[in-house]
């Protein structure tokens, strides 16, 4: 191998010198420390280790490549089986849970019955004191289910709580929380979401099953070094473990690739993680149609066919509608749920978590049991509303019923509004809870009503011009009221979730209609418009600046003419470090007061580097504790000189970054924050002519980019149940 192969596998790297000629220093790239929770990964770091890595394990053969490729690949499958496996099992177990209670309800009928053997007892069992019975071990159940699921969370698994997507959206955007990846985690939140949606809580289980997936990776990743030793590459598993639980969760394997793409914004560089996605997703749906939990043979419970293959001109008036009602609802129910957030962290609710879920779940069982479409399963209810009228298949408490529209209008009606209240309130409560099923539930209630009324009047004017595409007749359906309720399903999901292209592939693979995918894209259009006109963010976005989690968001920023030296830190707020003028204890005492993620290294005020508070504090420790006593009182110097001279200063130039990325002040701010966006990167050094001017962090992006939103912060308070803040990124001044 040649000496130039040498000197590039050795980390050396070329500069070009100010008087035109060549020069070269070594820049192996090492992280000092291992990251910890609250750290926020260095990408350019981390892409350098991955590349030595890759160098180094390519210089001893072909084996050693295949090798570490073939456990990538062994995770990946493994991760797709278990949770296929996994996400089945947890309907089984909510299934049983659920019957369990209408066993119980069924066993108190029996002994009201037998009750009336005795003469006394016939007082008893009149129709109030039936209710009231039942009512009463409804309630019970549920509380004791719920109270169950909180009590799990709060004493084993804090970080068990809440759907888990906001957390790993900023996890694969670099943010390191471990401690949300533990087994313990794992247990709790599968064992006390089950319980949690036996309870008949308004939530769901689609969004935890991706935490509960990305914490199967994580803890089978633990088992393989390579994953250890590079964040990038657990970054990249952790994508396609969350594209197999949407796929678990949704029955649908593409719309968990594209959930991926659009959502959690992991694929948009990597060409290799959708395809390690594609095959997680793939892997998984198989394993959860070969346990079959439904024994329907199909992915999902409520997974139907359009009752009708042909749609008409005029139904894209009350579809369009529907998107409307969607984007209004959705920007209202994410409206409602901060209120109930703030609330809850200023109330006393913030000290007595499982109290509170205890008495939600209690008023919720209450009001769900006098309303019948309320008392039901969510999945149950999406299931049928989703479903055409068949006389061979019955009828779904009257909802076919056709002297009954109006009242089933008005049921369907109430049972959205109550949906949408108790939703808003349950989802940040401290019991695992996503937020598809039951906003699905909710637009799907809507749906159906307008399909209902829209129905009535083509029945009640069929001649009227706007029908005339309707079949002449009358006993061949033209209006499908099921299909309706997909269309308010995925209008309100769009609403909440700002969901579009991932959001209309689920849909699509959940109803098998491919002649009605054009409605489920007008209406989700429509409903991502009217959202974005009444707030910007969808409920994910809003909890992830809330938490002032260390998430950029993707979208395309738009500047009034600002540049970066409008919102950078100028020089005189910035913490630095002067070379050659602080001695090893100056700077031991320099770490003690100032905890920033690092500093730059400047003469006078030209620019010469970055070190990282880590890399800095392993160095100092070591000199510390070095055998010379007289390294107290030397003085430390950071730029790379090829000779020291006799009074006697000490060479930090090894942990200095030398290529820190540099802008003019003057660059649009618009161009600023796509290089954070596009290159990840953790700071942006501002310079001119060499002297540094300011400087620009992560952290200051994330501030500009959450700043219209008024609780930005508000919950980053440092316990769980509030949620602990990422620690300070970089210098803040």
């Amino acid at each position: 191998m040649d000496t130039e192969s040498a000197r590039l596998r050795a980390g050396e790297a070329y500069e070009l010198t100010a008087d035109g000629g060549i020069s070269h220093h070594v820049r192996t790239a090492h992280r000092a420390v291992p990251l910890k929770d609250g750290d926020s990964i260095d990408w350019f770091l981390e892409e350098s280790l991955e590349r030595q890595r890759s160098q180094r394990l390519r210089s001893q053969g072909f084996f050693f490549p295949l090798l570490e490729e073939t456990r990538m690949w062994l995770v990946v499958v493994l991760t797709g089986v278990g949770i296929g496996i996994a996400g089945a099992w947890l309907d089984v177990l909510v299934k049983w849970l659920v019957s369990t209670c209408a066993r119980v309800v069924h066993k108190s009928d029996i002994l009201l019955a037998v009750a009336e053997l005795i003469p006394w007892g016939r007082s008893i069992n009149n129709g109030p004191i039936r209710a009231l019975s039942q009512t009463f071990i409804y309630v019970s159940l549920a509380i004791a289910f719920a109270g169950s699921a909180a009590i799990l969370v709060k004493t084993y698994a804090p970080y068990a709580f809440h759907t888990g997507i906001p957390e790993i959206k900023s996890i694969l955007n670099g943010y390191v929380l471990d401690a949300f990846l533990t087994p313990w985690t794992l247990l709790i939140k599968a064992l006390g979401l089950a319980l949690a949606v036996a309870s008949g809580l308004s939530l769901g289980k689609e969004g935890p099953l991706v935490h509960v997936a990305c914490c199967m990776a994580f803890c089978l990743s633990r088992f393989f070094k390579q994953f250890n030793y590079s964040e990038s590459r657990r970054r990249k598993l952790l994508a396609a473990a969350a594209t197999a639980g949407v796929s678990v969760a949704f029955g649908s394997p593409l719309g968990g690739v594209l959930f991926g793409l659009e959502e959690l914004d992991t694929f948009a560089k990597e060409g290799e993680v959708m395809w390690r996605g594609f095959v997680a997703s793939a892997i998984a749906a198989m394993a959860l149609q070969w346990v079959n939990p439904f024994g329907t043979a199909k992915l999902v419970l409520f997974q139907v066919t359009s009752g009708s293959n042909t749609w008409r001109g005029f139904e894209l008036v009350p579809w369009i509608t529907l998107g409307v009602i969607g984007g209004v609802l959705g920007s209202l129910l994410i409206r409602i749920n901060v209120e109930v957030a703030l609330y809850r962290k200023n109330s006393l609710l913030r000290d007595f978590p499982v109290t509170e879920v205890v008495a939600f779940s209690a008023l919720t069982a209450t009001i769900s049991y006098m309303v019948v479409f309320c008392r039901v399963q969510s999945s149950e209810l999406v299931a049928n509303l989703f479903q055409e009228c068949d006389p061979a298949k019955g009828d779904y408490h009257g909802l076919c019923n056709p002297s009954a529209i109006w009242e089933n209008v008005f049921l369907l009606l109430l049972t959205a509004g109550i949906k949408l209240v108790l939703t808003a309130w349950t989802f940040g409560m401290m019991i695992p809870a996503g937020i598809f099923l039951p906003t699905i539930a909710i637009g799907a209630c809507l749906g159906r009503a307008v399909g209902l009324l829209t129905q009535a009047f083509q029945r009640a004017y069929p001649k009227a011009w706007m029908f005339a595409s309707c079949p002449p007749d009358p006993t061949v359906r033209c209006i499908s009221p099921g299909f309706y309720a997909v269309i308010g399903a995925a209008a309100m999901l769009g609403g909440v979730t700002r969901m579009t292209i991932s959001l209309v592939v689920i849909l699509f693979e959940l109803t098998g209609a491919l002649s009605h995918v054009l409605p489920i894209m007008v209406s989700v259009m429509t409903a991502k418009f009217v959202g974005d006109a009444l707030g910007k963010d969808g409920i994910y976005t809003v909890w992830i600046a809330m938490r002032s989690y260390p998430w950029l968001p993707s979208v395309e920023p738009r500047d009034q003419g600002q540049t970066g030296g409008d919102f950078m830190r100028p020089f005189e707020d910035l913490v630095v470090i002067e070379d050659g003028v602080n001695t090893v204890q100056e700077l031991e005492d320099h770490l003690k007061h100032w905890d920033y993620r690092g500093y730059p290294i400047v003469d006078g005020q030209t620019l010469i580097g970055y070190v990282t508070h880590d890399n800095l504090q392993v160095a100092v420790d070591h000199l510390d504790g070095g055998n010379d006593s007289s390294a107290q009182t030397r003085k430390c110097v950071f730029a790379h000189k090829s000779s020291f001279g006799d009074d006697g200063q000490i060479d930090l130039s090894h942990i200095v970054d030398q290529a820190v990325l540099q802008l003019r002040k003057d660059t649009p701010q618009e161009v600023v924050i796509s290089v954070f966006q596009k290159l990840n990167v953790r700071h942006v050094m501002f310079t001119q002519n060499g002297k540094l001017l300011g400087m620009v962090t992560k952290s200051d992006v994330v501030s500009l980019l959450t700043s219209h939103f008024p609780h930005s912060g508000a919950l980053a308070t440092g316990s769980p149940g509030d949620w602990a803040p990422w620690s300070p990124e970089e210098v803040e001044g």
